[in-house]
């Protein structure tokens, strides 16, 4: 597989065989994405109804004159009802009607007759067809969120079975290595139909603990559609296990065949083998699987993030951004300092740092490679260009914490992410400037006018992207921030490819709405594989985790008499930094919510402390072997020959500098953040 392409600048799809399945992956996220503006849309569609017609929230055009009459005597109705009155005389308690009460409750009836008919009166005066027709379409809008609630839960289930699908396909979930023959091919897909076979069976036992509960048919609903999809895997896997690709030569199975098991099946074997063989719990799977539904909106949201990605693959941003810095001729560690410096902020925007490795890593790494960068310094950098962005403002991982945890705000944790990011970007540079040397720069005369003259093919993105960001404000009242990001920001690439779609009719003939849906479809198809690998490996993370929820693993770390948080400290960094490097993060985030972070909070853990510790440590975990999943996702775009070709002469840190820097930076990051907060408030 062409690993390289799926960076190459301006690249079409990796996956041309899948523009079907792509565009039909991005009407499906564009229709979640409506949705999920939808309380968005009735709010200001309320506010304009208030703005047009003084109290419209009580205007009903299609209102009925009230039945009651305006005219009363009172107290000729008091004096008729009490002369009406006849004692009953099977009534113990029965009495005449007491006059001032009867009289004070035919003035209140006559009140509400009065307020009936003014309000009658005033929909009368308002009663036109433009009302009508506003108010149809509010109450319309209202109606369909409110009985869709369940929707997103389907919609979600329909985009994982559809991006998995693609990826099992094309054998793209994420293992350790790729199958180099077809043993090891064959290998691979024996080991997804057993674990997707398994999650069938544990969805089967859960359905039937459902069937005994009342109340459970909504449930039923959404295990039934999981067992589809995973029925529908089981399918692929046959058929791939059939149909080999003549790329792969014939050989055998060796020591190191089981590194191309995906992650997602090695994390369901574990967990399965829990759940059947000690806890007896053979709908474990299934449960802390189906989580995922419950939380739909938040995983939807990383697919809008990987198409994010992968539409900012398909202009030609990353390509003016860096001829912003080529007029000084950075020398290499300069030029791997400031990449970690400027990738930060995008790697924010796209979520994660898988993601921002998988949009824009193959860039990334010719750039180094091109300014004399060795291959080792270049991977190491490229793992790293995508972590160091996590902490800061509009990270979705940072949202999903505090969502999940009340202790802590995202403005007090991007706050302090601002320094984390700080603190551990200057550590890389000082690192890569003392371990290669030649670090200083020698920028030829004129360097700062010609960078500042390459600003100037950016200014139209600039002004396009904030164009979006105002009219989806006036429109919708929707402003900017860290929630709203992931809806608005497929938003604005989408109008940056429309806009840079123009250099395609320029140079190929193409009119631009046809290359606009090129490129789109293009980089839906490309995000359908991702959103595949990584929605797996999420939901078998969760389930990993589960063995950790159910064990007796926290209590025994965190026993009742341990009550120094210094101590507690030291076991939460290296708990947390061994869950990075074998779980996804968003998945981490849940099995660490549930699980460590409140014993750690009741031993004295300041809780914001604990996840700015958190999130370093998740960091360092994905740079760090065995799993090391930054380096994976690096490895997929740079390409597994460029990994393999990498120098290995030299001393022993040159050898391994993939390696061995993110864990020079990383590590005294962890234990700095760790440890010395802790000498304000726990001495």
């Amino acid at each position: 597989m062409n690993w390289r392409a799926l960076t190459a600048p301006a690249t079409k799809t990796l996956y041309p065989v899948h523009r079907l399945h792509g565009g039909l992956l991005l009407l499906l996220l564009l229709l979640t994405l409506l949705l999920g503006m939808g309380n968005s849309l009735h709010s200001r569609l309320l506010w304009v109804g208030e703005q047009t017609w003084p109290n419209y929230y009580l205007l009903n055009p299609d209102a009925k004159e009230p039945s009651c009459e305006l005219e009363m005597d009172v107290e000729a109705e008091v004096a008729r009802r009490i002369a009406a009155y006849k004692p009953d005389p099977d009534d113990l308690f029965s009495s005449p009607p007491d006059p001032q009460a009867l009289r004070q409750s035919l003035q209140r009836n006559l009140a509400l007759c009065q307020q009936a008919h003014a309000a009658y009166e005033q929909n009368m005066a308002h009663a036109t067809t433009a009302l009508a027709l506003f108010k149809a379409v509010e109450q319309g809008l209202a109606t369909f969120l409110l009985d869709n609630i369940e929707l997103t839960k389907y919609l979600f289930i329909a985009m994982f079975a559809m991006a998995a699908a693609i990826a099992a396909l094309d054998t793209d979930h994420i293992a350790l290595r790729l199958p180099r023959n077809r043993a090891e091919w064959r290998l691979s897909q024996v080991a997804q139909f057993v674990v997707n076979g398994l999650m069938v069976l544990s969805l089967y036992a859960y359905l039937g603990k459902l069937a005994a509960s009342p109340g459970s048919r909504g449930t039923m609903d959404l295990q039934y559609a999981w067992a589809l999809v995973f029925g529908l895997f089981m399918v692929i896997n046959v058929v791939r296990f059939v149909q080999v690709p003549e790329r792969m030569r014939p050989g055998r199975l060796s020591l190191s065949s089981g590194l191309v098991v995906p992650l997602y099946c090695a994390m369901g074997l574990i967990a399965m083998g829990y759940f059947f063989l000690v806890d007896g719990y053979a709908s474990g799977l299934a449960i802390y699987f189906g989580m995922m539904s419950n939380l739909s909106s938040m995983f939807i949201n990383i697919g809008l993030y990987v198409l994010v990605g992968m539409v900012l693959k398909q202009t030609r941003l990353p390509e003016l951004l860096l001829n912003v810095i080529k007029p000084y001729q950075l020398p290499a560690p300069m030029l791997a300092s400031v990449i970690i410096f400027a990738t930060a902020f995008p790697t924010a925007f796209t979520g994660a740092s898988g993601i921002f490795i998988l949009a824009v890593g193959g860039v990334v790494y010719d750039e180094l490679r091109r300014a004399g960068a060795g291959r080792q310094l270049s991977l190491a950098t490229t793992a790293m260009s995508g972590s160091l962005g996590v902490v800061l403002n509009p990270c979705l991982l940072i949202v999903v914490v505090a969502a999940l945890n009340k202790e802590v705000t995202t403005t007090e944790m991007y706050g302090w992410g601002v320094w984390v990011f700080l603190m551990s970007a200057t550590l890389f540079s000082v690192v890569v400037c003392k371990t290669e040397g030649n670090w200083r720069p020698r920028p030829a005369p004129g360097a700062v006018r010609a960078s500042l003259a390459q600003l100037r093919p950016l200014l139209p993105y600039a002004a396009v992207a904030a164009l979006v960001i105002l009219a989806i404000w006036l429109l919708l009242g929707l402003r900017f921030n860290e929630y709203s990001a992931p809806l608005i920001l497929p938003l604005v690439m989408l109008a940056l490819v429309f806009l840079d779609s123009d250099q395609d009719r320029r140079e190929q003939g193409q009119g631009r709405l046809q290359a606009f849906w090129r490129r789109s479809s293009a980089a839906a198809s490309d995000s359908a594989v991702h959103i595949g690998a990584l929605l797996a490996l999420i939901g078998f993370s969760i389930c990993l985790g589960g063995i950790l929820e159910r064990s007796d693993i926290v209590h025994a770390l965190f026993p009742e008499h341990l009550d120094s948080p210094w101590l507690a400290m030291l076991v939460i960094v290296v708990m947390l930094t061994v869950i990075g490097m074998v779980m996804d993060p968003f998945g981490a985030v849940i099995l660490v919510s549930a699980t460590i972070a409140q014993p750690a909070i009741r031993m004295g853990i300041d809780p914001l402390h604990f996840w700015i510790v958190c999130l370093v440590a998740f960091e360092l975990g994905y740079l760090s072997p065995p799993v090391a999943l930054n380096h994976l996702l690096t490895r997929q775009v740079v390409g597994e020959t460029e990994v393999l070709a990498a120098e290995r002469t030299g001393s022993f840190w040159h050898r391994y500098e993939r390696l061995l820097l993110p864990l020079a930076v990383m590590g005294p990051t962890l234990l700095l953040v760790a440890f010395v907060p802790m000498l304000f408030y726990a001495l």
